[in-house]
């Protein structure tokens, strides 16, 4: 059994690499290379998966999933500078992409803790784009 619970939060970011000048960040990444920066309000979705408790009907407590994400996550992110505020994604370049993989190093082993597998960790940057992340391969 699965389960999902969204969140939300708002931040802001810049891709680029500090060895490349302004003008291939600007080739490679576009507008997302701006160097002051520009942001996004996300969309998270946190899906687990167990067994379904008998006793309680859950496969995870979903008060307990929120805060764990929002300790984990939203606390560190919302209405911040992911380059330069974000204590997990420091030394990566602050793709969508690599939020994703940070965002599930945060999240997997509280949620272990609680009886549950992390199963997907979908981020949406804009109703356009989105990236799902399965946790790293066996």
């Amino acid at each position: 059994m699965r389960i999902t619970r969204r969140e939300t939060f708002n931040a802001a970011h810049r891709l680029f690499r500090p060895e490349w000048d302004d003008r291939k960040n600007l080739e490679v990444f576009g507008k997302c290379s701006n160097p002051r920066w520009h942001g996004h309000n996300y969309t998270l979705f946190v899906t687990v998966d167990g067994e379904v408790d008998p006793e309680t009907g859950f496969v995870m407590n979903l008060k307990n999933l929120s805060r764990i994400i929002g300790t984990f996550v939203i606390e560190k992110l919302d209405h911040k500078n992911i380059n330069l505020e974000v204590d997990f994604m420091k030394d990566r370049l602050a793709s969508t992409e690599n939020l994703a993989i940070g965002i599930w190093e945060q999240l997997e082993t509280p949620i272990r803790k609680e009886g549950a597998r992390l199963y997907c960790v979908k981020l949406v940057e804009t109703e356009k784009n989105f990236v799902e992340h399965f946790g790293p391969n066996p």
